[in-house]
């Protein structure tokens, strides 16, 4: 499934679509510790809650563009970090950072608390501190949800073989979600920014310094299996997933923590997704990043756009099995630190389904490079050879790579910097 990026119309709504961005954040004391207070912030839709109690989500609402989506988030963010600081319990803060504080034990992690018609989703929490560990379930990410401009999809759906919009467009989706999960690394590899953690946060002899990004690593948010989906239908790709529910390796959609995911509109439930179809795609792979207080640039949003935009020129190269498994591996190889030392499996497509072992560097810089090839040949607009190079520029110079700023900046006491850094972000003096 490609786009037919010849047809002016095409290329002429193909920046277009729908952001909306989801912020998990730690809500932390004065000192630093994870906070014991209740949510503050009653049902406000988007101010909500994610695994624990002291654990803030903040939800955009779709807008048009990378940048209105990060005022956005930036606007809700001040909002709450106004809130916590005029608690009457004492001032709390966010947490600037996807890996949370020293954590002195389980006990100071509550699940989230929900009572009457909700008491379910306390329920699912518990199962999940028991089966993964609370510790685990403190990594805070963003997620980016997508959607294309349903204009396109009609354009590109009245020139097209079939005879059902909502089939086409779930093809559509269904095709990104693979060319995603073969080519999402480089948005790992390019918007890692966890590199630092306290020694509390892994068990004894895991080395949590080996990751750029500890979230989307090898002991970070991954299941205890590697899940494989049938990319064929939408009934299909629900039924695939329906059958870990059966297996008893999850108990819902919700606990598949795989980094890109095909949503209905609405409640999240499969059976909305089979019968109604995919609205938007949800990556969940990027980074809170300290050195933003809306914890994502402008630049890295825009990016995703631009990659989804190259993903829709490529051919379908159908993952089987061995595919998915390799995708899988290259994710989490994207989040560690030593990229002279890492290696991704590149697939040498179109003209093979082999893979061969590259640099992830070398990937990378060839992969962007190709992206930019691309877009020379559409005659993009300036600002998308902006966003390309501003991506390029982490490869060619090494403190531009978040990862390796990070580090150098946050790489000793921990803890206490990141607090300052918090404190800073809430308009108080102090500062790293």
């Amino acid at each position: 499934m490609t786009f037919d990026y010849q047809n002016p119309v095409v290329r002429q709504r193909i920046y277009g679509g729908k952001f909306g961005l989801e912020r998990e954040t730690l809500r932390v004391d004065a000192d630093g510790h994870l906070a014991q207070t209740r949510h503050p912030f009653g049902d406000d839709e988007r101010i909500s809650r994610d695994f624990c109690e002291n654990q803030v989500e903040i939800i955009t609402p779709p807008v048009n563009s990378a940048r209105e989506a990060v005022d956005e988030l930036a606007g809700l963010h001040m909002q709450v970090v106004e809130t916590l600081k005029e608690l009457p319990t004492g001032a709390e803060y966010l947490w600037p950072f996807s890996n949370p504080p020293r954590i002195s034990g389980e006990d100071e992690i509550p699940v989230a608390r929900f009572d009457g018609s909700q008491t379910p989703k306390m329920t699912y929490r518990e199962y999940l501190a028991a089966k993964y560990g609370k510790r685990k379930m403190l990594f805070c990410g963003i997620h980016c949800n997508y959607s294309f401009e349903e204009s396109l999809l009609q354009e590109e759906f009245a020139h097209s073989t079939f005879s059902d919009f909502q089939t086409y467009k779930n093809s559509v989706y269904l095709s990104l979600a693979q060319k995603l999960a073969e080519y999402g690394w480089l948005i790992v590899y390019l918007t890692a920014a966890s590199p630092v953690s306290d020694p509390s946060l892994f068990d004894e002899g895991i080395d949590g310094d080996r990751y750029a990004s500890a979230r989307c690593g090898e002991h970070g948010y991954w299941n205890n299996f590697v899940p494989v989906f049938d990319y064929g239908s939408i009934e299909a790709y629900a039924e695939s997933i329906w059958r870990y529910i059966k297996e008893g390796a999850i108990v819902s959609p919700s606990e598949l923590y795989y980094p890109i995911r095909l949503k209905p509109k609405g409640e999240n439930r499969l059976d909305h997704l089979r019968d109604n179809g995919v609205n938007h795609i949800e990556l969940r792979m990027l980074d809170v990043n300290p050195l933003t207080p809306a914890g994502i640039f402008e630049q890295d949003i825009s990016f995703v756009r631009l990659l989804i935009i190259y993903l829709m020129s490529l051919e379908d190269n159908v993952l089987n099995a061995t595919a998915q498994k390799i995708a899988v591996s290259n994710f989490k190889r994207a989040a560690l630190y030593g990229d002279y030392s890492t290696f991704v499996d590149v697939s040498g497509r179109p003209h093979t389904t082999g893979y061969y072992r590259k640099p992830i560097r070398d990937a990378a810089a060839d992969l962007l490079n190709d992206i930019r090839v691309f877009f020379v040949s559409l005659d993009a607009p300036a600002e998308v050879f902006e966003v390309l190079a501003y991506q390029q520029n982490k490869l060619r110079v090494g403190w531009n790579r978040y990862a390796v700023r990070i580090r150098e900046t946050f790489g000793q006491n921990f803890t206490e910097k990141v607090l300052a850094l918090a404190k800073e972000y809430a308009g108080e003096n102090d500062s790293i």
